[in-house]
Order: C-alpha cells, then structure tokens, then sequence
C-alpha cells in the first residue's frame, strides 16, 4: 500500500508592516526579499500589506504590484514629505521634551511651529524644503502679527526639525544645512511687533498690592522678592528641601529649569526671608509649604469672623460645603495659579487707589498701579543685588549659568553711571 502524501501543518510565517527609517516606506521581509509597500502609514501602503497577507494566508504566490516586483533597493529620500517629517519630530518631542514624566512647554512650542510649516508645506518633498521655503513661512508668521521673538523662536525650531530628520537619514544633510544658512530676525531691521522688555517692579507698588493678596500668597511675594526664585522654585518648596544646619539656609529645589544640564540651583536664604518661610515648615517634610488649600481655610476663617448673622441663624461654619467640590484647592500652587492671584490683586488695589484718589477729589491716584507678574519680582532682587554687589553676585544669586543671562534680568546701575561723569567729567 503506498504511503499517503505528508501534509504540512505548519502555519505560514506573517511578515511585520516595517518602516524603512531612512526614506519612510514601509515594507516587508519574506524569505529574504523586501518588497516596498509604499509611504509608511499611508492607506495604500497599508492595502498593498493586507494584499500580500491574503496570498500567503491563500498559500498563493505573492503577486507584487509593479511598482514593487523589482524593489530591490530603497527608494530615494524625496519620498519623505515636509509634512512626514513634522508628524515624525512632533512625536520625538513629545516624547524628548520630559521633565519628571511630564511633557514640558517645550512640547507645544515644537507642535505648533511645525504645524506653520505643515500648513504651507505638507505634500511637498523634504529635500526640496530649502531657505526661500523657510522664509515663506517666517514671512506668512510675520505677517499674523506675531512678536519677532516669538517668529525667531518658532523658525529655530523648525530648522532642528530638520536637522533631526537628517540624523535619522530621513532626508540629506544638505537640506538641514542650507536651512541653517538663514538668520534670525534683527531688531529694528524687519517689520515684526517688537515686545516690551520685561523691567523690574518698583518696590511701592508691590507693597500696595500685598493688602489684597491672600496671606499665603503674600508671603510668596515676600519670600521671592528677598530671595530672587524663580516662580516656579517657590511654587514647589518643599521643607524637606531647605538645609538649615547653617547661618544661612539653602534651597535646593528638587526639579528646576536648568536639571536637564547636570546643573545644581541652590538659593540662599537670609534672616528676613527665613522669618517669612519659618512658619511654613512646620508640616510635613515633603508636603509644599505653599498651598491653596490654606488660603481657602484662612479665606473661610476671615468670612466666619466678619459674620453678622448670629451663629444660632444660618449656615454653621463648614455647614454648606460640597463633599465633592468641581475645584477642590490644590496641594500647591502653580506658576499660573501663583500670577493669576497676583494679577487679581493688582487689579484691586488699582480701584481702590481710584477710589481713594475720588473720595479726595482727586482726577487720578498718586500711585499707578498697573498689573505686574511674579518675573518681575526676579528682575527687581536681580536688579538690588547687582547695584549693591556686582554682576556676579546677581549671576549666583539667580542661578545662571553665564553672566551674560544675569544681565538680562539685573538693570545696569545708572545712578552708578551720573555718578562717575560728575566726579570725572
């Protein structure tokens, strides 16, 4: 009796929808042939893979369309779109731009500069995205309106943008090159809105304003001005942060601007700002000594006690609070959070000064209030310590890591300036 044929059992092997990093085509690898499927993510390139699926789940022959049957080497790098190599950078910068697992603003700022990019220039091959292409979309940014620092910004991102694509071999050096060879706009030689540079807030008008500050963020504003932090650094102090075995306490914040640098911030801590932190560090170690949950208590606790309804009529105190409030007061403040209750302030002590100036008969106050944020705070300790001590010390005190930074937050003495001319000149 003659032996019955062997039927294999065995399960066909199923090929991955790879990407060709250096063109970005996908592809495939079966018995050591790549067969190109076309733009990696791209509808037909996913058909063309379902296409070869079918013939080898069938046990058929795979039938390669023609414009794959002799691909036996990459296609060139213009197959790559200004708008692929957008997408591709956005999700490197999402996933690039972390900091303690959490995408940083720098994230955003990439996404929207190559979206500008994207909008002009979307289907147009990379290798051909060169410097009259790079000065259409700064052109178009220009002509939105935006501030030149922020069109400067934007462009930069751009070109490392590409530089990045050329480093994944997405596209040839040379474009990333070219895009390098156009500069950035000069102040007074464009037509872009210039901002207003941002100066130091006089130190009357911070104490006008502390009155109508809640009493936790009041002495934020006290403790920053003294110690030169920045918002962020006073927003996430923490006791456990604070080394007070000295005359002098030390900071050192846990996470801070220049971390990814390998670079340490310490900020020092006097007398009179140890006397406004003192009373926050009697708390957890690792809670922050800043929270907007006590500014509500202390707000409840102000309300209870200018009540006028007697306490046997009404509401009791804690009587008509939600279980689940919408915005429960957070653990900490935030940068935005911090300059939101100061701009609120501001704003209050501006009408009340109109009023004051009113009720005198006054057209208008002695005093103009007008909104300043918590960076201004920095430019004025920056600025004292610099008259007083020199631009180093201004450098140390701020936490950079060049003098050249400190001078752009420290105003240069002119007093210092008058005073030479009239003895020497």
């Amino acid at each position: 009796m003659a032996a019955r044929p062997r039927i294999s059992r065995k399960k066909p092997r199923i090929p991955s929808y790879c990407l060709h990093r250096a063109t970005g085509q996908a592809y495939l690898k079966l018995a050591g042939r790549v067969t190109y499927l076309g733009l990696h993510g791209s509808e037909a390139s996913r058909q063309a893979y379902a296409s070869v699926l079918t013939d080898i789940m069938a046990g058929r022959p795979i039938q390669r369309p023609e414009s794959r049957a002799t691909a036996t080497t990459p296609p060139t790098p213009a197959a790559v779109t200004v708008g692929e190599v957008c997408r591709r950078y956005k999700l490197h910068a999402e996933a690039y731009y972390l900091k303690n697992d959490q995408p940083t603003n720098e994230a955003g700022l990439v996404a929207k500069a190559c979206d500008r990019a994207a909008a002009l220039f979307a289907d147009q091959p990379a290798d051909r995205f060169g410097p009259l292409a790079l000065k259409t979309v700064r052109d178009a940014m220009v002509g939105e309106g935006l501030a030149r620092s922020t069109v400067n910004g934007s462009i930069s991102r751009i070109r490392r943008a590409f530089k990045w694509a050329a480093a994944e071999e997405l596209i040839p050096a040379t474009v990333s090159a070219a895009l390098g060879t156009v500069a950035g706009l000069r102040a007074g030689r464009t037509t872009a809105r210039e901002t207003a540079p941002i100066l130091p807030v006089d130190d009357v008008v911070v104490e006008a304003t502390i009155p109508h500050l809640p009493e936790v963020v009041a002495d934020m504003v006290r403790l920053q001005r003294l110690t030169g932090m920045r918002p962020g650094e006073i927003c996430c102090l923490r006791p456990i942060d604070v080394d007070r075995s000295g005359e002098v306490w030390t900071y050192r914040p846990a996470s801070h601007k220049t971390e990814h640098h390998g670079r340490e911030r310490v900020v020092f801590i006097g007398p009179k700002a140890q006397g406004v932190l003192f009373r926050y560090l009697a708390r957890d170690a690792e809670s922050y000594c800043f929270r907007p949950a006590d500014s509500e208590r202390n707000r409840r606790a102000l309300m209870h006690a200018q009540r006028r309804t007697p306490i046997s009529c009404g509401n009791r105190p804690g009587s008509n609070l939600s279980d689940r409030p919408a915005r429960p007061p957070g653990d900490r403040y935030t940068v935005t959070s911090y300059r939101q209750a100061i701009t609120r302030a501001c704003k209050a002590a501006a009408a009340a000064a109109e009023a004051a100036a009113a009720a005198e008969g006054k057209d208008e106050p002695e005093l103009k209030i007008d909104v300043w944020t918590p960076n201004q705070l920095r430019h004025t300790a920056a600025t004292e310590v610099r008259a007083k001590f020199g631009l180093e010390a201004a450098q140390v005190t701020l936490g950079h890591s060049t003098a050249r930074t400190s001078e752009i937050y420290a105003e240069k003495n002119l007093a210092a300036g008058a005073m030479v001319a009239k003895a020497i000149g």
